[in-house]
């Protein structure tokens, strides 16, 4: 199996590393292309992978094709490659607001189509990615795209009116998580704590508690009702988050990623 990138920014970057660092497939089997030359040397250098000279040739050397553009640039890109995708090859779509329908429209409704949200924690392997297949992807085909999106996390079907709410509570999560970090690290630094010290504990922490949702099982409200001792320090620290509408905030914070990702799409 043969996969090809076009373009090779944060996102197409971290899912090669990803696949790459799983050994999903050899180096060899890795075609990339992007207009910025400066993007791909690095990775070309690094990796051994094999850059072509467009993206047509990407197609023509790929069972699957990952592209990885601005969402702004896939129609030119669909426009340039449709003539050269076969009815075998399968095309991966990872834009914010980039429909089925919109590709099928410009590549042909008989293309096989797969969307994707990754999100950029597929660099340490831990991406977290919702798809959605069109209707001319197989089942077998189906098990393909999962293990090729499982190599660098974990990955769930989702019906596609579903992906906005996804962009808004996954695909810009890592920013939130960063500026939480970030922010719970800065209070450190006001009590003394050292910030390399800061950054270590609370991204650890993070990191952590996490695990435990995923691995117990239990509700995330339950195990906050664990941390939080009758009197005691914790109580304290979420009543100021309250004071200062914390969930409230985040949860606008959705909506708001999620209105504008349906606008990027055209939608109301």
């Amino acid at each position: 199996m043969k996969i090809g990138f076009i373009g090779t920014g944060n996102m197409g970057s971290g899912i090669i590393k990803g696949l790459l660092n799983s050994k999903f497939v050899p180096n060899e089997n890795i075609n990339i292309f992007d207009l910025d030359r400066s993007k791909v040397e690095p990775l070309e250098k690094n990796y051994k992978l094999t850059v072509k000279n467009t993206e047509m040739e990407v197609v023509e050397n790929s069972d699957i094709i990952i592209l990885a553009v601005k969402p702004h640039i896939y129609p030119t890109v669909l426009k340039k490659i449709r003539n050269y995708l076969t009815e075998n090859t399968i095309l991966l779509t990872i834009a914010a607001g980039f429909c089925l329908e919109k590709t099928e429209s410009i590549v042909g409704g008989d293309k096989k189509v797969v969307r994707t949200m990754p999100n950029t924690p597929a660099q340490v392997l831990e991406a977290m990615t919702a798809v959605t297949f069109n209707k001319n992807i197989k089942e077998e085909e189906k098990e393909i795209i999962f293990g090729l999106l499982n190599s660098f996390g974990k990955s769930v079907e989702i019906d596609e009116n579903l992906m906005h709410a996804y962009t808004g509570i996954s695909g810009s999560l890592p920013a939130y998580v960063y500026m939480f970090v970030e922010a719970l690290a800065d209070g450190g630094v006001l009590q003394g704590m050292p910030r390399n010290k800061a950054y270590e504990i609370v991204a650890q922490t993070v990191l952590g508690s996490a695990k435990m949702i995923l691995e117990t099982g239990k509700h995330p409200g339950e195990l906050k009702d664990e941390v939080t001792s009758p009197a005691g320090t914790t109580i304290e620290a979420i009543r100021v988050l309250e004071n200062g509408n914390f969930r409230g905030n985040i949860i606008e914070a959705v909506a708001a990623c999620t209105e504008k990702s349906k606008k990027m799409a055209g939608e109301k």
